[in-house]
């Protein structure tokens, strides 16, 4: 039960913090579609729920003064074993969307991740943003278009593709259906009091630059000119015929540091391997599309045993401490990383929130370290953990 108020950034001492200030900022709408998941939610809750059923145990007396918690990733060097996932439609949190993000994440020299659905163009941000940057593409029916983008992001500098591949068909996420949430947002009954009782949301969106996809909209009006939900998006625009050739194609055509995006089984993991994927990012999407799916975490050791010592593996979703980095990393992750753990943060105060909960993170992942008795990320293994039964 929460014990404290939290009115503004300096209030924010968690994810949980953040999650109450953006649900405080945005309107009702916008604020679901970061929040909600698919069906019952059962999947989304689990996520975080699984780093509870196992323990830490610490070593001590083991000269902690000194602390190197940083590791490689897709041929880049990170200072962090946490980084930013791609997330879509930024600019509906902050009126700054994925340039606070980008930003934040050079701060802290971690990998940040685009979205196909990105706010911002990936010329932009490759211009503005030096640290290391992850594009990831979701196949779309156009073929020109999915070229297009792979370009744009050789263009840009990028360093790594995540190819997306669970989203074949969207999630039933339920509480969209409720709010009626749509890229752009749509005026209705149910949601104009909302969109009212947040007027600097409001006077941001409708008085900044124009809200549009930019990397799509030469191609398609869906999410920039014409309003879309998430889940028609899914449904209509992208590839439910794309397999493992296509995406062999893909890693081919990008020919760099190749990621596959939404992989839950050995089976899976050992295809990715055979198709010459640099990492896997172990995820269920943030329980926003197989309600009832196990959590990554859950899935990761065996995972890892199957293929750790072949391709990088990235434990992705329902963090929210640094003490769940710690447990994923010594079962095996290379890293972790998260997409609402800094969505809220983004929309609770932009740069400086995503900056804020960075912070928080890593302080909570050294000092969980430091407590451990641990001075390098590959100290930590199976011994320093415990499951319950």
């Amino acid at each position: 039960m929460r014990r404290f108020p939290v009115r503004r950034l300096s209030d924010c001492h968690s994810v949980d913090d953040f999650r109450e200030l953006a649900r405080a900022k945005l309107p009702a709408p916008v604020f679901h579609y970061i929040d909600g998941a698919a069906d019952d939610e059962v999947t989304r809750n689990r996520n975080t729920a699984a780093y509870e059923d196992c323990d830490l145990v610490p070593n001590v007396l083991a000269g902690v003064a000194d602390i190197d918690m940083s590791t490689t990733l897709m041929g880049r060097k990170i200072d962090m074993p946490l980084f930013l996932s791609p997330t879509a439609l930024q600019r509906l949190f902050h009126w700054r969307g994925e340039k606070a993000v980008g930003a934040a994440a050079q701060t802290f020299n971690t990998f940040f991740g685009i979205s196909s659905l990105a706010t911002v163009s990936l010329a932009e941000i490759g211009a503005s943003i030096a640290s290391p940057k992850l594009f990831q593409l979701y196949v779309h029916k156009d073929k020109g278009l999915n070229a297009a983008l792979i370009q744009a992001a050789k263009a840009a500098n990028f360093d790594a593709l995540a190819l997306t591949v669970d989203t074949i068909v969207s999630g039933k996420r339920e509480r969209c259906l409720h709010t009626g949430f749509t890229s752009p947002p749509r005026l209705t009954s149910s949601s104009a009091l909302s969109f009212a009782m947040h007027p600097r949301w409001t006077l941001n969106y409708l008085g900044r630059e124009r809200f549009s996809l930019p990397n799509l909209e030469g191609h398609i009006a869906a999410g920039s000119n014409a309003a879309i939900s998430v889940a028609d998006y899914f449904n209509t625009m992208l590839d439910q015929s794309m397999d493992w050739a296509m995406a062999e194609d893909i890693r081919k055509a990008w020919d760099g540091p190749f990621c596959l995006k939404g992989i839950m089984s050995v089976e899976d993991a050992r295809r990715a391997v055979a198709i010459g994927a640099t990492a896997i990012m172990v995820s269920n999407h943030g329980g926003r599309q197989l309600d009832g799916s196990r959590a990554p975490f859950d899935q990761l050791a065996e995972i890892v045993d199957a293929v750790g010592d072949r391709i990088e593996v990235i434990c992705d979703g329902g963090i929210t401490r640094g003490t769940h980095v710690l447990k994923a990393l010594s079962v095996g992750a290379k890293a972790c990383s998260g997409g609402r753990l800094y969505l809220y943060a983004l929309a609770a105060g932009g740069q400086r929130g995503v900056e804020r909960t960075l912070a928080n993170l890593r302080g909570e992942i050294e000092r969980g370290m430091k407590l451990m008795g641990v001075t390098r990320l590959d100290q930590l293994g199976r011994a320093n953990l415990r499951w319950r039964d």
